[in-house]
């Protein structure tokens, strides 16, 4: 499974893969395997490579929702949103006062980007356009605001569930 993470200020995607109880995760080109087991309500033991790692999470972790998780003395926030879900969802809800993210819907090429940085858009708005499989896409702002990040570029290539702007 593939998700998009922030851990504080800190994004990226992570693969994940859970085999009942050992969990493999791909995170930046680095590939991690860990033992879990449940030590307590909302506690873990994390054991990797003989290592045994004790891990807390306060909250319920729901897609675009930020959890404390405590690794050791850590404390971190962490938002965990499935890019499917995301990109499903976006169009019917609007993103209300959140910020929307322009996901990529499948892997492709960015043959153009209608806005800049800092551009006032309206609901369905061109944003981007992406060619996939010999179609183009228009991808539209799923909410009125501002455009406060492109992510990519003309001629980029981008995988399904990449976030290709973000509007607030």
């Amino acid at each position: 499974m593939k998700l998009h993470v922030t851990i504080d200020d800190y994004q990226t995607d992570i693969q994940i893969a859970d085999d009942g109880g050992r969990v493999v995760a791909e995170i930046d080109d680095r590939r991690y395997e860990l033992d879990v087991h449940e030590s307590g309500p909302n506690s873990y033991l994390l054991i990797s490579n003989g290592r045994v790692i004790d891990c807390r999470v306060e909250g319920r972790p729901e897609s675009g929702k930020p959890v404390a998780v405590i690794v050791g003395t850590t404390h971190c926030a962490v938002t965990l949103t499935d890019p499917k879900r995301l990109s499903s969802s976006a169009s019917a809800t609007g993103h209300g006062d959140d910020a929307a993210r322009i996901m990529a819907p499948m892997p492709g090429k960015i043959v153009r980007v209608l806005v800049g940085v800092g551009s006032q858009v309206e609901v369905g708005d061109g944003i981007i356009v992406v060619e996939a499989m010999k179609m183009q896409n228009e991808m539209k702002s799923p909410k009125s605001g501002t455009v406060i990040a492109l992510n990519v570029q003309t001629g980029a290539t981008v995988n399904g569930g990449d976030v290709l702007a973000v509007i607030e």
